[in-house]
């Protein structure tokens, strides 16, 4: 079983070997689906991400961009 703490702010890592099996990397959206008492959390598609304004913006997502806007 593959665990992980929960900080005082409600937020927690996940952990390196569910993030190698899902392939998410930084920005990467995650889905969950509570069933029947459990939490199913997916890599989220991008349709199921909602209306994103700035989706159209994908030209702007290199290093170069994240690293200038990082303080924003």
């Amino acid at each position: 079983m593959i665990t992980s703490r929960l900080t005082s702010k409600a937020q927690t890592t996940i952990p390196q070997p569910v993030r190698a099996a899902l392939r998410l990397r930084e920005g990467d959206e995650i889905a969950y689906v509570i069933e029947e008492g459990r939490v199913v959390l997916t890599r989220a598609r991008p349709e199921a991400t909602g209306d994103d304004p700035f989706r159209a913006f994908s030209e702007w997502s290199g290093s170069a961009d994240t690293k200038a806007y990082a303080d924003l």
